[in-house]
């Protein structure tokens, strides 16, 4: 039997419990179909055994639903084997959700209980309305952030709700804990009306050391972010534009380092005027890129266009110092870098070959990029992505817990764009000389030097 070919994913394991015959070798065999259709087998367990039967744990990964559905199926046909039931590993992750809260102090005694909660509590609160600015120091506000969507852009699945991003929210305060020791809590808010995101932002603020906006559909998420800036005394920071912007400056201030470029004389192409392609684009731009072309689905933005919204208009503004006009292909002549954070497929291979010597790609749409990565690499000098099967990822969880941290260390009140390009050349620099090459223009989000790095950068010290 011919093996068929399936890209499996870690995103996708199932448990199948077996029941087989008392016969190892009908693990054997259940093995060798799972292999045969494709599918990786990463763990087998027998966890009972009887003199009638077996009853046996199958863990292995699968590209998608439905090819864990056709595992199951050639297993279930195999004879002498019962499928009793299959668990979706990554479901069960999910159980109960992800995070939750544990006290710091012992509640065990009278004693405990007097001194964090009634009467000993009311002393702290006194002292509080006497001194406000302690509030911080006493009380969780000093390292907590609060995550807030509106459900509207959530990863590549688009306006699914504030029910349905609650999962994503829970994992991104999981990151904040991980990798920047933060408490982070997931606000899911039922509107997508601007004012009433501002103001109920403004409600919950008094409780929370920063405010990290996340999966909010441009342009509203601009206008949020503007005004939640203006009003608080908080850093508001908005991950899917700022944290990508970070990423990007790091990962191309090394590309340029391995291919002997300038930034201030790079031509670099930026497909999508979204959020993220917006922060992209202004960071670029501050940390010293002169020639930017922005290109968004009907072609690229032009200063003087009046077909263009008030937020393009001001994109273009900013950009397209040779007024290029036209599609993506024509931007792309002589270009040396394209970062792309727009959709899937729009970039031909071949036109790589168009760019200038030794090009840079950046493609970042997810989860299926503008080019495939293996295809960019036969043109491209060096290639990144937002996929972890692939070198170079191009990862936010390399900035956003370093900056929140660094920024709650400060006692900030607002993220600077001084501070995101700090931050960015901290992150390039956690990769050394001798690491530095095509392949490895960014840290792992796992090393363990680069969020201490990022909060140093951001904070000063």
């Amino acid at each position: 039997m011919s093996a068929v070919k399936h890209a499996t994913a870690s995103s996708n394991s199932i448990t199948m419990r077996l029941y087989t015959a008392p016969d190892h070798g009908v693990v054997g065999a259940v093995a060798t179909a799972i292999a045969d259709a494709g599918g990786i087998v990463t763990g087998i367990d027998v966890t009972d055994s009887r003199h009638d039967r077996l009853v046996v744990d199958v863990t292995c990964s699968a590209a998608d639903a439905e090819h864990s559905a056709e595992l199951e199926k050639v297993v279930a046909a195999i004879d002498g084997v019962e499928v009793h039931k299959v668990s979706d590993r990554t479901f069960l992750a999910h159980l109960g959700g992800k995070i939750a809260i544990s006290s710091k102090v012992p509640l065990k005694t009278r004693m405990d209980l007097s001194i964090a909660y009634t009467p000993g509590v009311g002393r702290v609160s006194k002292a509080l309305s006497e001194h406000p600015e302690d509030v911080s120091r006493l009380t969780i506000k000093g390292n907590t952030v609060a995550v807030v969507t509106d459900g509207s852009a959530v990863l590549g699945l688009g306006n699914i709700g504030p029910g349905a991003a609650l999962p994503v929210m829970e994992g991104k305060a999981a990151l904040f804990k991980r990798f920047g020791e933060i408490d982070a809590w997931p606000i899911c808010l039922d509107t997508q009306d601007t004012d009433e995101i501002v103001r109920a932002v403004e409600l919950i603020a008094p409780g929370f050391g920063g405010i990290n906006l996340e999966d909010i559909a441009a342009p509203r998420c601009f206008e949020i972010e503007a005004r939640l800036r203006e009003r608080l005394d908080i850093p508001v920071f908005h991950d899917d534009q700022h944290g990508t912007a970070i990423v990007v400056l790091a990962g191309l201030t090394n590309a340029l380092r391995v291919v002997g470029k300038s930034i201030e004389t790079v031509k670099v192409v930026v497909s999508g005027g979204g959020a993220a392609g917006t922060a992209i684009v202004k960071l670029l731009l501050a940390a010293g890129v002169s020639d930017v072309v922005v290109y968004d689905r009907n072609g690229t933005l032009v200063a003087g266009d009046d077909s263009l919204s008030p937020a393009h208009a001001e994109l273009a503004a900013a950009t397209n110092p040779r007024r290029v006009a036209g599609d993506l292909r024509a931007a792309l002549q002589g270009a040396d870098v394209f970062v792309g954070v727009s959709a899937p497929g729009i970039l031909q291979p071949a036109w790589i070959a168009e760019m200038a010597d030794q090009p840079i790609v950046f493609a970042m749409a997810n989860p299926d990029p503008e080019v495939d990565p293996a295809e960019a690499a036969k043109y491209a000098a060096i290639v990144a992505s937002g996929r972890s099967d692939f070198p170079n990822q191009i990862n936010n969880v390399l900035a956003f817990p370093g900056v929140f941290r660094g920024l709650l260390d400060a006692r900030a009140s607002e993220v600077t764009e001084d501070m995101m390009i700090r931050a960015a050349q901290a992150i390039a620099a956690v990769v050394s000389d001798d690491e530095l090459n095509p392949s490895f223009i960014i840290p792992s989000v796992f090393h363990p030097e680069v969020h201490q790095a990022v909060a140093s950068a951001i904070s000063g010290q």
